[in-house]
């Protein structure tokens, strides 16, 4: 289906409802699929998604172009038996990639004219729509003038117009970029803004855009990307937005021009807290440790600490542990019971024992697991082995030398 007059959108973007007859019927990524004598439905092509909608009550799921000829090969939802049809395009659907596809072309020329910054790619996603530029970094107040001049070209209502040249007609005229493709090119215009070879659908005029509205700055090496939303997207985005700083701000019981400062005041209270909440485990862990070295066993030249502790994370015993192993000649054998009992293991340096090595004979003897390094291991057991554990660690404090 080369012949553009086949494919109907590229007329009229608007004409949701058409009659067409079955050209063939084949099987496409395990799928049914139709090829018609013409189509309204745009096929994924250039960044833009394709349509759905039905086609003789029968759900169209995707289309696409067939590279062998070019023919537009639409993807049901099951088989399809009439030869002639009456297809039916998802409104909906084709006004928003309509209103994304349109919004991309202005604020592509406005960035090249007033920033200097060639589009490299586009892409039109199912939530929001994004360009690659050809610089490495854009200012925030830079791209904010761009997006004020697409904004005031959108209000203006400029019109849109799209019509094919041929490859004479095309040497003379003042393109934004050059066509990709060979044969009839076909050329999408804002008055006054942008002459690009495009065959996509779009607006009348740029008021049925609606609003542009760049969320977000991503910085990829040598190239920008800018991510944009238009028209409901626009809308939908400020809604929940809105909705998210209206709730803030009514948890912090200030009003929502007050909530960004009430937030960093949060920010710094947490930071206070945070730092005193550190002094305060440390002040614990020393205490901790003084009161398990008050209880050490000596066995030979090494001191022995065995504890099962209760209510302690794997860092808190990893900490107290190493915390103890400073002290020379000593050995930390520490557990808290838990849905897993915990297991650390610690041994100062020059001790001459290896907790690695005792741990693996305490998850043998538990039906546990866990590794680590002559100096400290970690692991954990099954819940209910808490009197195992005790006499584990008890016969592990027997082995050592």
């Amino acid at each position: 289906m080369n012949d553009p007059l086949q494919r109907l959108y590229y007329h009229d973007a608007y004409l949701t409802c058409f009659e067409a007859a079955v050209a063939e019927r084949l099987t496409w990524d395990g799928r049914p699929a139709v090829v018609l004598t013409q189509t309204a439905f745009y096929p994924a092509s250039g960044g833009q998604p394709s349509d759905r909608g039905l086609l003789g009550g029968v759900a169209v799921l995707g289309v696409e172009v067939r590279e062998s000829d070019g023919a537009v090969v639409h993807i049901l939802g099951d088989e399809l038996s009439a030869e002639g049809v009456v297809g039916e395009v998802d409104w909906a659907r084709r006004f928003d990639h309509m209103q994304q596809h349109s919004g991309q072309h202005l604020l592509s020329a406005v960035c090249e004219r007033l920033l200097g910054a060639h589009t490299l790619s586009f892409h039109l996603g199912a939530e929001s729509s994004t360009i690659d530029l050809s610089v490495a970094r854009l200012p925030r107040q830079e791209v904010e003038a761009a997006e004020d001049q697409v904004n005031r070209a959108i209000w203006e209502n400029r019109p849109l117009t799209a019509r094919f040249v041929t490859a004479r007609e095309l040497a003379a005229l003042p393109l934004r970029r050059q066509p990709q493709v060979e044969g009839p090119i076909r050329l999408v215009e804002i008055e006054g803004y942008d002459l690009t070879p495009c065959g996509g659908t779009h607006v009348a005029r740029s008021g049925e855009i609606g609003l542009l509205k760049v969320v977000r700055l991503e910085y990829r090496g040598e190239e920008t990307r800018l991510e944009f939303l238009c028209g409901r997207r626009a809308l939908l985005d400020y809604r929940r937005k809105n909705a998210i700083l209206l709730d803030l701000a009514a948890g912090l019981t200030v009003g929502y021009e007050e909530a960004e400062a009430a937030v960093a005041r949060l920010q710094e209270e947490l930071k206070g807290s945070q730092r005193e909440l550190r002094t305060l485990r440390e002040r614990l862990l020393q205490a901790d440790a003084a009161a398990l070295l008050g209880d050490a066993k000596p066995i030979g030249a090494l001191r022995v600490v065995r504890a099962v502790l209760a209510g302690r994370t794997p860092a808190d015993l990893r900490a107290l542990a190493l915390r103890l192993s400073e002290t020379p000649g000593v050995v930390a054998l520490l557990a808290s019971p838990g849905e897993r009992t915990q297991l650390c293991f610690a041994c100062a340096e020059g001790s001459g024992v290896d907790a690695a090595a005792l741990l693996r004979r305490a998850c043998e003897a538990l039906g546990g697991k866990g590794g680590g390094q002559p100096r400290i291991a970690q692991g954990s057991a099954p819940a209910s082995v808490e009197e195992s554990l005790r006499q584990i660690m008890v016969a592990l404090e027997g082995s050592l030398p």
